[in-house]
């Protein structure tokens, strides 16, 4: 039977509780046991993906398809494990299963309610989430004190007193706020969290306080005392230069033995060097390089979590610094190209609707006029294919119809509008959005020669994707005498996955997203040859 470690939080959000959970699971890997993570969200919706990045951050999307947290990148990331369907459980999806079951009378005509049937259902979920693993980490999303949160901590109540003993253990991440003018840390809002969690029944075993610095034992003492969390159950969460420090920092502080020793697991040999290694390549780090990303969603940067982390991973990889100059696409315009000065390579990544997509052409004819290394990923693609039918093949009002559903080039649709192209109908659908687009891993076959080809050093890859437009295959072979090369194609070679230019230092373009399956250790073929070239040429 699987051990479970409960990561949850208190005071406020966004303290750092995947990055914990992922930390942790990747010190018990290294130690041979078999993991698994799973994020419950509170919230109604069914997943995140149709969320807006402002709101949400990136949606992480899994080799089965499933639309999911942020959270789940850094799991991948951490613990090189594939997450999957079960890996994120939201309220919307305990919700909506209580319900079908309702309908389809598996009650049996009881009145449903929220004890003991939401909490059942989530208790299923959980349990499924950690099929074939030594030891669960879930980590339970939103603060103590929400309402939205309660029957997820009411559930794991349940499943503690429900489990046998050594079988269950709670780790709480909490804030320790420093005053400043005084230098004093406060501990009274972990105190209240504390009892917050405690008055539902539940009893942290572990405290992990977020501080600016290291816990001295004065401070230590005193939180044991106001929480009956024992001493030297109280760790810090000290602030990182890099998140990759997190799981050297943990075990310096033994909390994966102290773990072992309360779950009742065997010490097994501990392994750190992997990390170690990493963040010694960090610290090595000394050439320069700045990379423009050109988003829709650049005001919160963890709209494009992955794609960061994949360019820092390429960057370490070269011993580079990188700098990653964030610009809103919707300010690109041809009297205002000055935003682009001074950049080494270009990134535009994916998102949706026509806002700020005139500037992402902009974007793609200065990459490609100029010369300048230039990454495209999904939407990234699909605007460079828009843009080099405007300006070289001549179809000046080219357009896709996400954004013009009357443009007389479509070189971009439905993968529905194409059958109908012919009788002049471009009418596609978009009833229903969520859960409606190509999603998941799929396999793409390269063409010999290419840089695809080049960098992937096989015939056949399999990457992820998340979306609903596609090249339309009517005006592929307008481009067949151009420098644009169509170089991977979808395994039955219907649907184009790659493109690239072939007299360009470097001009790319993928409609998957290969920023979900690059790792810390080996980066990302395509990331890692960009970064390597837009310095080279810089």
């Amino acid at each position: 039977m699987a051990r479970y470690i409960f990561i949850t939080g208190g005071v406020v959000s966004s303290l750092g509780k995947g990055i914990a959970a992922a930390s942790l699971a990747s010190l018990f890997k290294l130690r041979g046991y078999k993991v698994s993570l799973q994020k419950l969200d509170p919230y109604i919706n069914l997943d995140p993906g149709t969320m807006s990045p402002f709101q949400h951050g990136e949606v992480f999307v899994t080799e089965d398809g499933a639309e999911t947290d942020l959270d789940l990148g850094h799991y991948e990331r951490f613990v090189g494990i594939t997450m999957n369907q079960n890996s994120n459980v939201t309220a919307g999806r305990v919700y909506s299963n209580v319900i079908k079951k309702e309908r389809e009378g598996k009650y049996l005509g009881s009145t449903v309610q929220v004890i003991p049937h939401v909490t059942d259902e989530i208790k299923k979920l959980i349990k499924l989430g950690s099929k074939g693993a030594d030891v669960s980490f879930v980590e339970v999303g939103g603060t103590v004190g929400d309402i939205e949160s309660l029957p997820f901590l009411e559930s794991i109540r349940q499943l503690n007193m429900e489990m046998n003993d050594g079988h269950t253990l709670f780790i709480h991440l909490t804030l320790l706020p420093l005053v400043e003018v005084t230098n004093e840390i406060k501990t009274k809002p972990t105190q209240h969290s504390v009892k917050e969690l405690r008055s539902i029944g539940i009893q942290p075993d572990i405290l992990l306080c977020r501080a600016k610095n290291k816990l001295n034992n004065h401070i230590k003492n005193k939180i044991s005392l106001f929480t009956n969390v024992s001493n030297d159950a109280v760790f810090s969460a000290q602030d990182a230069s890099s998140i990759y420090e997190i799981p050297i920092d943990y075990k310096q502080q033994k909390i994966d033995s102290y773990i072992l020793k309360k779950l009742k697991l065997p010490n097994k040999k501990s392994v750190i060097k992997p990390w170690i290694s990493f963040t010694n390549k960090i610290k090595k780090c000394n050439k320069k390089l700045t990379i423009g990303m050109v988003g829709k969603y650049v005001e919160l940067e963890d709209s494009y979590k992955s794609l960061n982390e994949s360019l820092l991973h390429a960057s370490i990889h070269n011993q580079i610094s990188l700098e990653i100059k964030f610009i809103d696409s919707e300010d690109i315009k041809k009297s205002n190209m000055k935003l682009l000065n001074n950049l080494q390579g270009i990134v535009v990544p994916g998102g949706f609707g026509n806002r700020g997509i005139e500037g992402k052409i902009l974007t793609a004819q200065h990459a490609r006029t100029k010369n300048i290394p230039y990454l495209g990923i999904c939407l990234g693609m699909q605007i460079s294919v828009i843009e080099y039918a405007r300006n070289v093949l001549g179809f000046k009002k080219a357009n896709s119809t996400e954004f013009d559903m009357n443009t007389p080039y479509p070189v971009i649709s439905l993968v529905s509008e194409w059958e109908d192209f012919l009788k002049g109908n471009m009418k596609g659908t978009t009833k229903n959005l969520g859960g409606t687009m190509r999603l998941g891993a799929q396999e793409c076959s390269l063409i010999t020669p290419s840089l695809a080809y080049k960098l992937y050093k096989k015939k056949t890859i399999t990457e992820r994707h998340r979306h609903r437009y596609e090249v339309n295959n009517k005006y592929i072979s307008d481009f067949s005498d151009s420098d644009l090369l169509f170089s991977g194609f979808s395994g039955d070679y219907n649907l184009v996955e790659i493109l690239e230019l072939k007299n360009h230092p470097w001009y790319l373009a993928s409609q998957f997203h290969p920023e979900f399956t690059s790792s810390p250790m080996n980066g990302h073929p395509l990331f890692n040859n960009f970064i390597k070239t837009s310095y080279e040429t810089k």
